[in-house]
């Protein structure tokens, strides 16, 4: 790689007088795609939802080529997050979705004739031109990455072109493919309260030249996918391997007014967060899912219909919408909850979902809900976290059961259940965290070395201003930033 800015190293002395030298943090800004007032069907979340599961659920055998695609066929009801990366000597701005059902960052080629060529997002598309950066170079098809035992079949290699290249099509019929691409990622490093520096760090990245089916419509064309899995060509997993930056990231999502909130490569700290173990050597986020409690009571679920194995588990997935629930959880989830209400609201059937007419706080009558998992770890579901409001009858407001039935054995927790919450990825320690938060809040953020605990500091994020900042504590170091502009 030619021309690369150098990072600048930054070390933390503590009070024992050892010397800790890590890397400084980066920045990048975070946007999103809010809906706009009028209020979203269940059908058509559900529809959305069940693409994008036919999509990461088939492609579960790698996540080097596991390219999920988020978004919705109308961004105005559904949220996108999607954050801005700059790529290439000279740095070019491309928008990419935030995924954490995916591994690898892939963005447009400029070659490709049958890409998007304009966005419903109000945003700029743009294409990515290995032979206009100085500092780009194609993956030959002799690079140990080509040639590892990571890759599957949908890892190719052309010997007119010696470029190791991708092609995967997806369960519901569209595709991409293309070829690997090693170029500079572009960043802003916080060194203090007030010092940020301009840097970079070279990765490996997909360079699509061929999309079909759902990726080369209009309405939710952004430039490509940013994915946080656990995969070797995950951004994280790359700069992590490289003392760049901590093997964790976490966010935090606002679930009411706009929308917004923080995602952070680096760990979030908060007293009450409890972890839970991930399931190893799975390709998505999986946890151990141990039973359910309605207002405190455990519903007769056998603990058998949470087990993982290969067409069944538990997935934490922020791509996701709703949440689903396995058919044998299913129904005594909706008869207890409903049990518990009937006196106080209407109980009634929309278009096939439990729903619910309520005339005052559904705060005030829905019990809470204790999703238990493995490490004595509960996530406590308030009503908005497993209700969804889909409008007004009669002068009462309608509130459906968010959480759908499936019938594949797997269950997923989306952003219904995610939001107001700060969830943290632990790769390092094969764990997730998470507790209940106000998103529009500061949090603080630890960097960490290793099992290294090194400092931190505290960020603030001011959404009317849509500014971003900085209270670092002394010798505060942040994780890489990504600020969801509200």
């Amino acid at each position: 790689m030619r021309g690369l800015v150098p990072l600048l190293a930054a070390c933390a002395a503590v009070l024992v007088s050892v010397v800790y030298c890590v890397l400084p943090p980066t920045l990048l800004p975070l946007e999103r795609a809010f809906p706009l007032t009028r209020r979203v069907e269940l059908d058509r979340l559900r529809a959305r939802d069940r693409a994008r599961h036919a999509r990461f659920l088939r492609g579960a055998v790698s996540g080097v080529v596991d390219f999920s695609v988020q978004g919705s066929s109308d961004p105005y009801f559904v949220g996108l997050y999607f954050t801005k990366v700059k790529l290439g000597s000279p740095p070019r701005e491309f928008n990419v979705q935030i995924d954490t059902g995916s591994d690898i960052l892939w963005v447009t080629c400029n070659s490709c004739s049958d890409c998007p060529q304009s966005s419903g997002l109000g945003v700029q598309l743009n294409f990515f031109d290995a032979a206009s950066s100085s500092t780009a170079a194609v993956v030959p098809c002799s690079d140990p990455m080509c040639t590892s035992a990571l890759q599957t079949a949908a890892t190719q290699c052309s010997p007119q072109s010696n470029q190791c290249s991708y092609s995967f099509q997806y369960g519901d019929g569209s595709g991409t493919s293309g070829y690997y691409v090693s170029d500079a990622l572009y960043f802003d490093m916080v060194l203090g309260q007030s010092l940020i520096a301009n840097s970079s760090a070279p990765i490996v990245f997909g360079c699509s030249t061929y999309q079909s089916g759902d990726l080369t419509k209009t309405d939710k064309a952004v430039d490509g996918i940013f994915g946080f899995g656990q995969g070797d060509l995950s951004v994280i997993s790359q700069l992590s391997s490289r003392a760049i930056t901590p093997k964790v990231f976490s966010h935090c999502l606002k679930g009411g007014g706009n929308g917004g909130g923080i995602l952070v490569l680096g760990e979030i700290l908060e007293p009450g967060i409890v972890y839970s173990p991930l399931v190893p050597s799975q390709p998505h986020y999986n946890l151990y899912l141990q039973s359910i409690a309605v207002n405190g009571q455990l519903l007769p679920i056998d603990p058998a219909a949470f087990a993982t194995s290969n067409n069944q588990g538990t997935i934490v997935d922020s791509g996701t919408t709703l949440a689903y629930l396995v058919d044998e959880a299913y129904d005594p989830f909706v008869s207890s909850i409903t049990a518990i209400v009937q006196q106080s609201v209407t109980p009634t059937i929309s278009n096939g979902n439990q729903c619910y007419l309520v005339s005052t706080s559904v705060n005030e009558i829905f019990p809470p809900v204790s999703l238990n998992f493995a490490g004595s770890a509960s996530m406590v579901l308030k009503p908005e976290e497993y209700l969804v409001h889909i409008g007004f009858s009669g002068g009462a407001a309608m509130w459906c059961i968010g959480f759908q039935r499936v019938q594949e054995g797997v269950t997923i927790l989306g952003d219904l259940v995610l939001k107001d919450k700060i969830i943290v990825y632990d790769l390092a320690r094969q764990r997730i965290g998470w507790a209940n938060y106000d998103c529009s809040l500061s949090v603080n953020v630890s960097v960490t070395s290793g099992k290294e605990f090194l400092n931190e500091g505290q960020l603030s994020v001011s959404s009317s201003s849509r500014e971003i900042l900085f209270e670092l504590l002394p010798m505060g170091i942040m994780g890489l930033l990504l600020h969801l502009l509200a």
